[in-house]
């Protein structure tokens, strides 16, 4: 990524920051009780979504290891 899209992002980022601080500012507390609860689902289920990606990247590499006759042998009793 070029410098000047970097810079220009970050602005874009600090505008959008200093929107939400100036409304956070003017906001009456149940409007802002509202925002929180959304802002933590948000920031839960792209935590989520990161957690399943992970998961997905690393089932083959873990599948080597799982999917083998000595590891069947081992898990036959269950």
């Amino acid at each position: 990524m070029s410098d000047f899209l970097r810079v220009e992002r970050e602005k874009d980022s600090m505008n959008i920051k200093e929107q939400l601080l100036k409304e956070i500012e003017e906001a009456p507390g149940s409007t802002l009780k509202e925002v929180l609860d959304f802002l933590l689902f948000v920031r839960a289920k792209e935590l989520q979504q990161e957690q399943l990606e992970i998961s997905l990247l690393s089932e083959s590499s873990l599948a080597e290891e799982w999917l083998t006759p000595e590891e069947d042998e081992a898990w036959q009793h269950l």
